[in-house]
């Protein structure tokens, strides 16, 4: 494999582990009953839209259909991909929820 070759399949790899980033954030947002573009825009609020996140919306499932997913986890996995301003919005959410719970 030549480095072009190489260059392009890391590529690849890393927009198949985003759009699986963005699929936990769709899914956990779509567990806690939030939207998911109102959270991202308000991370991102000078960004477009984000057409993976839309993608990720169309192949996400009911909240009856999915599993459960950790806050801790989706913290970790925007974490891993460097979302601290989204991490930090659903950070707020976790938040609001847990005082809204007690």
């Amino acid at each position: 494999m030549d480095k072009t070759e190489l260059e392009k399949k890391i590529i690849e790899q890393y927009k198949a582990d985003e759009g699986m980033m963005i699929l936990v954030f769709v899914q956990w947002c779509i567990n806690n009953q939030l939207d998911p573009i109102s959270l991202y825009e308000k991370a991102y609020p000078d960004q477009k839209r984000n057409p993976l996140l839309t993608q990720m919306m169309e192949n996400s499932v009911s909240k009856e259909e999915a599993g459960d997913i950790a806050d801790e986890t989706l913290l970790q996995v925007l974490s891993l991909f460097g979302n601290d301003d989204l991490a930090f919005v659903v950070s707020e959410e976790i938040t609001n929820r847990d005082k809204d719970n007690r």
